[in-house]
């Protein structure tokens, strides 16, 4: 099962490329597939690569869900 999750861009870096966080952990991803990319947008992150940007709304609606289920897990 592969899965893409909303992160929130905190840097932009030559080549394309921008650093994301997601609860505190950060990652150097490619935004190459995003138009015109910004600090503070949410974008969809699957294995290392930007795939579109989301609603913060959104972002945050399903990270709140991912959070639950992983409390729930424990």
């Amino acid at each position: 099962m592969c899965l893409a999750v909303p992160v929130r861009v905190t840097e932009l870096l030559p080549d394309q490329m921008a650093r994301v966080s997601l609860d505190g952990v950060t990652k150097t991803i490619s935004v190459a597939l995003v138009d015109e990319p910004a600090i503070g947008d949410y974008v969809i992150l699957h294995v290392g690569f930007a795939l579109s940007k989301i609603d913060p709304a959104e972002a945050e609606r399903t990270l709140a869900m991912i959070r639950e289920i992983a409390g729930s897990a424990e």
